[in-house]
């Protein structure tokens, strides 16, 4: 589906399974805001040369009027974007950004996890084979070494203002035990903090800082995401632009999810389109 007429100075692309894991590309315009005149496209799976072939349906002229598209790091659907508007700058959407990073601090965790989980399967068998009754250490918070790790999971995704006092109680404990998680949380929130930079220079500064940083910490866990980062970078500063994000793009990607769970399912997906059509284009 194709609506020429939705088409603004700044708009979103994105992927969406309907039925059956089977994905279809939505561009979706910020001035719409989730209603009538938000949709621009509805393109079937996520192949560059598809989302391509449906763009170029519609006049150069008028595609040259983009500004500014926000997307993740999908490579195919970048590619698909600089084919078909040539005056547009794009976007890396913040949130994928900062996700990358937060999941190599959850990847650490999970890590120490597992090695504690490892230690007290070795005692059990040990105790098993000693014939005593195994007690595992209970810290003073009334937590095993596993359920201290287990339950930080939330803990080490909020910003040190953000924690209850039940929860700092349980990060200065968790954080005197594993101090290199402390370290890398520590970097986690500087990465946090560079996107609360005015512009693109500061902003270039703090993620050198920031990339340098990681490798010479060897904090490997962060490695990825520091090379990620070094790969989409013209992209991800675009951002210090105009600030957007994606936003919009995941709202309406909530707004179809909802209208679908309503439905209890798409079992005719050319006619849930056309309704999509009818409600957001």
């Amino acid at each position: 589906m194709l609506f020429p007429e939705n088409l603004t100075e700044y708009i979103s692309i994105d992927e969406l399974a309907l039925s059956k894991g089977e994905l279809y590309t939505f561009i979706t315009s910020k001035k719409g805001k989730g209603k009538k005149g938000t949709l621009i496209a509805s393109i079937k799976g996520t192949k560059s040369q598809d989302i391509i072939n449906v763009i170029e349906k519609i006049p150069l002229e008028q595609r040259k009027k983009v500004k500014e598209i926000t997307l993740d790091m999908a490579k195919n659907m970048e590619f698909a974007v600089k084919m078909t508007f040539p005056k547009a700058y794009l976007v890396t959407d913040r949130f994928h950004v900062v996700k990358l990073a937060m999941e190599s601090l959850q990847h650490m965790r999970i890590k120490l996890r597992w090695e504690e989980l490892d230690k007290e399967n070795k005692a059990i068998m040990k105790a098993k084979k000693d014939k005593v009754k195994y007690r595992p250490i209970v810290l003073s918070n009334g937590d095993t070494y596993k359920q201290l790790l287990a339950r930080s999971r939330y803990i080490i995704a909020k910003k040190t203002n953000e924690l209850t006092q039940n929860q700092e109680e349980r990060s200065k404990l968790l954080f005197k035990i594993y101090p290199e998680l402390e370290q890398a949380y520590k970097h986690t929130l500087e990465f946090r903090a560079i996107y609360e930079s005015k512009d693109q220079l500061n902003a270039t500064e703090k993620f050198n800082l920031w990339i340098e940083d990681t490798f010479e910490k060897k904090l490997e866990t962060f490695y990825t995401t520091a090379n990620t980062i070094k790969a989409n970078f013209n992209n991800i500063l675009n951002f210090f632009i105009k600030r957007n994000t994606n936003a919009n793009a995941e709202s309406f990607n909530a707004k179809i999810k909802l209208f679908r769970a309503n439905l209890r399912g798409v079992t005719d997906t050319q006619f849930f389109l056309f309704r999509l059509s009818k409600l957001f284009a």
